[in-house]
């Protein structure tokens, strides 16, 4: 992340003092999440690699695919469980629908505000977050 120039698998794995395997499969995933870019460098067969350096974008990029991957997934389960739990008459059915229709309407109220923070500007969200906080 903090290297001055893009950096071959090879330089990465020596760098870090990793494998191969190891090096290729996660700047491959760097790469889908959008973290870090391949670089071509004309007159030469190796892949070149260059991470986002703009701390702002690398937390919008991490905020989206967190979503995609983890929120979005987790939020569509709580919602199953509290449609296939409303008919329940029990005391312990009714706490478990409760229960998962509270952290489905939190989750679901907690992706909107970070959907919200990671379009802003970032002078405007420290301001934001200043204000919230102080």
């Amino acid at each position: 992340m903090v290297a001055p120039a893009p950096m071959s698998t090879d330089e990465v794995m020596e760098e870090l003092q990793i494998s191969r395997g190891n090096a290729h499969t996660n700047l491959k995933e760097l790469v889908a999440w959008g973290l870090v870019r391949i670089v071509v460098k004309k007159g030469d067969r190796k892949e070149y690699f260059e991470a986002e350096k703009d701390v702002w974008q690398i937390f919008t990029i991490v905020a989206k695919e967190r979503k995609r991957r983890e929120i979005e997934p987790a939020l569509g389960v709580l919602h199953q469980c509290a449609e296939e739990t409303s008919q329940l008459t029990t005391a312990e059915g009714r706490q478990f629908h409760d229960q998962m229709r509270q952290l489905e309407e939190f989750v679901g109220f907690a992706s909107t505000v970070a959907d919200r923070v990671s379009t802003m500007k970032h002078g405007f969200a420290v301001q934001l977050a200043a204000k919230l906080l102080g």
